[in-house]
């Protein structure tokens, strides 16, 4: 039976509804106790009745289920009971004969002996006719009976089918209670109930009885249903295909799982099993009702009651007819606007997906009239998208442009955007509008993170664009596409863009020119200051910053203005004066005039930086903190500076030890970013990850490489964190591969030797030094000149940096870091390293990043330095070991504490030594370790800077306390006693 096959199925989100239901039947808690289940159809309650039963069996309990049918099955009485006696009889034939002894009626209701249509209300009148109370008595005292033998749960399945007799009867066992331990659960789908239904007179009844209770069943929560997906198909359906199931589901079971094999399929309709469920309540409507439907189905979402009473061009009785039909039968629902909405929107879309082209062109067609016609009726998105059914593309046009103006104006880019693609869709190449709309579609894609499609839309207008167009709206299109390229690390000449704008815009006349030219002007201009600031030319922007400014205001657009000024201040800070620059930015973010204003969102941005730049890593979080909460709160997360705030709020937080606010600013699952910024966040996100030992980053870094080449930004983030992460995980090769890759990535698209670069270089020879020790010795050589090549690029790199003044704390502390690194790899690799110059190196790193304020790098170097300190015999390295402990365990950082434990600054307490070879010393631990690793007295002396004598001498020591012969021998019974880590 169904509730018996849905034992094994897959059951999520209802933990809460199970353990309800449980504990008013008792079966925790004690007691029993009688309930009702409702719920549409799908949404779950098969599944939910499987659970009791499984729990209720495996507790002891007799469970007796019965299923009620459809239509054929109300014409045959207790039939649900008649199921229930039968299954008893096949079960426990000796019980079911003693209890047709006991109760003669029950026989009535034995398949194959139950006398169907004869039984009746009242007494004996001397007919063969069944008495009703008679039978009710002989069920009642059957459950009594059993329940003496132990507790007793009765299932009765969708009652919504049960048949007029069996409602009195359970409304007579709800009433009459029970002595013994016998509970009733009564289920029904809710969904199903239309106002003349038989059921809704009992439950009018039944809610009045005070020992009944009600469990409801909602609609599964989004993750829930995104669970159930992953456990139908684990794997099988993309990001995308799962956003859309989650969506189209609407929290119901069924339609999960009907869905999701169609998607598995390839299939975006709705499967065929699901559309005749769907269809059933359809159906049983009449002409006027299904008409409303029908027409329904075509708004796309909830229809006014003016809207569909003027498109269903019926008489008001009728109309009032169809619709009072349609919403009995729970095939419509009202709203508390006053319009209609499907209680399902796959039944619209069955519904819409069962017309005939015809149809839905004439639907169409009859919605975009009365649009079109009375305007106040319906948005002009609604307009756009029955007017393109329809096939009326000049109308659609331009309802899709006023519909994005009007999305645009109430902060709704996302939307505008989709609207002027549409648009853009609709018209041809030789359109005049074609500019100004893709202008638009740009600005709107660029503030929702789009800025890739944007730059290009633009291209692509301009590569189309005919000859004879408006010179003064190529001009437009060059300053737009000069201000979004710079946003993205794409090929695009920003300043060959906008000197080509200018040159155009000086060969047009004055009587050529448009009453928008000063605008374009102030734009042009503006877009070119920025280009020749991001060319290091300083003092031609400087120059042109004051004509842009002048433009701007004279053209009366002050926010571009302001947009110019943030980018000089950003000029001053880098060739004269960082705290005059901090003061022009804070002028600036006073006079923020709404959440999104571009210029403070910039001027925010401009500071935090110049926080990050200077080591005041928590002010720079602060102040990038406040400007991801402006941007939220404007709603355009992921426009320009607006999302790099937010990112790298994450990334100063995470250089400042707040790991938690960290992970926080760079969670963005509930959020949907677009590419590259999905990329960007799941990049700095493996910064953390690297850095706590987190498993499952292999996918997160694949998918962020596909977008190395777009944002050089997602390299710089992901490409350090595959260093650390491949290194952790043992694999050299493949972090050597990771630099290698990211190097050549952001060599081609910034600079051959860009600033980045210099903690790669620390990052992979850190990486080395930790492995040459463990790879063979054969192989040491391939590594140790690898390190050398890295870092002497890594010297050249900060050449060119110094020299052109990006000298920060930051840059100071990794070139410190890359040298300290230099040195440890080729002193572990067994060359002659002065131990004074290994010991100044980690000291100037960790001096270094102390004073940048970076708490896990500090960490880093600090065990290191303690390292070495300790292999000269000097007792401040366990002092700098242990402040890397603190710090580790502080920020939950377990490559750093295992690399902690491996110096024997975390070890636990030393047992007594019971066996031989644990009273070993420390240096004759570290000794023993270097042994194992092969290596000779000599290479231990160079290393622990002691004499080959005196590592002889611990070599000697060690074989004796372990009791064996050979430093083989030594190295094998040590591993044996776990003296080894």
């Amino acid at each position: 039976m169904a509730t018996e096959a849905a034992a094994g199925g897959v059951f999520v989100g209802r933990a809460e509804e199970a353990e309800r239901l449980r504990r008013l039947v008792g079966l925790t808690g004690g007691g029993h106790g009688s309930v009702l289940l409702s719920g549409d159809a799908g949404i779950g309650k098969t599944r939910v009745l499987s659970d009791l039963v499984e729990n209720a069996r495996e507790q002891g309990w007799r469970v007796l289920v019965g299923h009620c049918l459809g239509e054929a099955g109300r014409t045959l009485p207790y039939l649900p009971f008649s199921e229930i006696v039968a299954r008893v009889e096949q079960s426990d034939p000796e019980i079911a004969a003693q209890l047709v002894k006991d109760h003669p009626q029950l026989e009535n209701l034995t398949p194959g002996r139950r006398r169907v249509g004869e039984i009746r209300a009242g007494h004996d009148d001397g007919s063969d006719a069944i008495d009703r109370s008679d039978l009710v008595e002989a069920v009642h005292g059957a459950l009594e009976d059993l329940s003496r033998l132990g507790p007793v749960l009765l299932v009765i399945e969708d009652v919504h089918w049960a048949d007029e007799s069996s409602r009195d009867l359970l409304t007579l066992l709800f009433t009459r209670g029970f002595r013994g331990p016998v509970s009733i659960v009564a289920s029904y789908r809710s969904d199903d109930l239309h106002r003349r239904h038989p059921l809704r007179t009992t439950l009018a009844h039944w809610s009045r009885l005070p020992d009944l209770r009600r469990v409801d069943l909602g609609s599964l929560p989004d993750d829930a249903v995104r669970e159930l997906v992953d456990a139908l198909r684990p794997g099988a359906l993309s990001a995308e295909q799962v956003d859309a199931v989650v969506q189209r589901a609407e929290g119901n079971a069924f339609f999960t799982e009907e869905l999701v094999a169609a998607s598995a399929l390839g299939h975006h309709g709705v499967a065929e099993d699901l559309s005749r469920l769907l269809l059933v309540r359809f159906d049983q409507l009449g002409p006027n009702g299904q008409r409303v439907v029908r027409l329904a189905s075509a708004a796309g979402g909830t229809v006014s009651h003016a809207v569909l009473e003027a498109v269903a061009d019926l008489e008001p009785a009728a109309f009032d007819e169809g619709v009072r039909e349609a919403v009995e039968r729970n095939v419509l629902v009202a709203t508390d606007s006053g319009g209609y909405a499907f209680r399902h929107a796959l039944l619209a879309e069955t519904v819409y997906d069962d017309l005939l082209p015809g149809e839905r062109v004439r639907a169409h067609e009859r919605y975009a009239a009365v649009l079109a016609e009375r305007r106040g009726l319906g948005p002009w998105a609604d307009l756009a998208r029955h007017a393109a059914a329809a096939g009326d593309r000049e109308t659609a046009l331009d309802a899709h442009v006023k519909a994005g103006d009007l999305a645009m104006s109430v902060g709704g880019p996302r939307e505008a955007f989709d609207h002027y693609e549409r648009a853009l869709g609709l018209m041809s190449t030789g359109d005049e509008r074609t500019d100004a709309i893709t202008l638009k579609a740009a600005a709107a894609s660029t503030a929702v993170g789009g800025a890739v499609r944007a730059v290009a839309l633009l291209h692509e207008r301009l590569s189309r664009r005919p000859d004879t167009a408006p010179v003064l709206g190529r001009v437009e299109l060059l300053a737009a596409l000069a201000t979004t390229a710079r946003v993205i690390d794409g090929p695009t000449d920003t300043l060959a863009a906008t000197k080509e704008g200018l040159v155009l815009l000086e060969g047009l006349r004055e009587d050529d020119s448009e009453s928008r030219r000063p605008q374009v002007r102030a734009r042009l201009l503006a877009a070119h200051v920025q280009a020749l600031a991001d060319r290091g030319r300083d003092d031609q922007a400087t120059t042109t910053a004051d004509l842009a400014v002048e433009a701007a205001i004279d053209a009366g657009l002050p926010e571009v203005a302001a947009e110019v000024r943030v980018v000089r201040a950003r000029i001053i800070e880098r060739v004269v004066d960082p705290d005059a620059s901090r003061e022009t930015l804070e002028e600036l973010i006073a006079r923020e005039t709404s959440p999104g204003d571009p210029a403070a969102m910039r001027a925010r941005h401009h500071l935090a930086s110049l926080h990050h730049r200077s080591g005041r890593l928590e002010e720079a979080v602060r102040v990038y903190g406040e400007g991801a909460a402006r941007a939220r709160q404007s709603g355009q997360m992921w426009a320009p500076y607006a999302l790099e705030n937010r990112l790298l709020a994450g990334l100063a937080a995470y250089e400042a030890g707040l790991w938690d606010d960290s992970a926080r600013f760079l969670d963005t699952r509930r959020d949907h970013p677009p590419q590259p910024a999905a990329s960007m966040f799941a990049g700095a996100r493996l910064l953390l990850t690297a850095a706590r030992g987190e498993t499952g980053w292999e996918v997160p870094l694949a998918q962020a490489r596909a977008w190395w080449e777009v944002d050089g930004l997602v390299a710089v983030f992901a490409g350090g964190a595959a260093i650390d992460l491949h290194g952790n995980a043992g694999d050299i090769e493949a972090a050597v591969a990771a630099y290698d890759d990211v190097v050549e990535v952001l060599a081609r698209l910034w600079h051959p030797r860009f600033q980045a670069q210099l903690r790669f270089a620390a990052l992979l020879l850190g990486q080395l030094a930790s492995h040459v020790q463990k790879v063979p010795t054969a192989q040491r050589a391939t590594l140790v000149a690898k390190g050398a090549a890295v870092a002497d690029e890594a010297e050249a790199v900060w050449a060119l940096q110094s020299q052109e003044g990006h000298t920060g704390p930051e840059s100071l502390a990794w070139l410190a870091r890359m040298r300290a690194e230099s040195l440890r790899l080729r002193w572990l690799a067994g060359e002659e390293v002065p131990p004074e110059l290994l010991v100044e190196g980690w000291r100037a790193a960790v001096a270094s990043f102390e004073e940048y304020g970076h708490p896990y790098e500090t960490a880093r170097s600090q065990v290191r330095l303690g390292t070495v300190l300790q292999a000269m015999g000097n007792p401040a390295g366990a002092l700098e070991v242990r402040a890397a402990l603190e710090t580790a365990r502080r920020l939950r950082a377990e490559p750093l504490l295992a690399e902690v434990r491996a110096s024997g600054g975390a070890r636990p307490p030393k047992r007594p030594a019971d066996r031989a070879g644990e009273d070993l010393t420390p240096r004759e631990r570290e000794i023993l370790a270097l042994v194992a690793l092969g290596r000779s007295n000599r290479q231990i002396g160079t290393q622990l800077f002691i004499s080959n004598k005196t590592a002889s001498v611990h070599v000697s020591n060690i074989i004796a306390k372990l009791g064996v012969t050979s430093r083989g021998e030594a190295v094998a019974v040590a591993r044996d006693r776990g003296l080894l880590d």
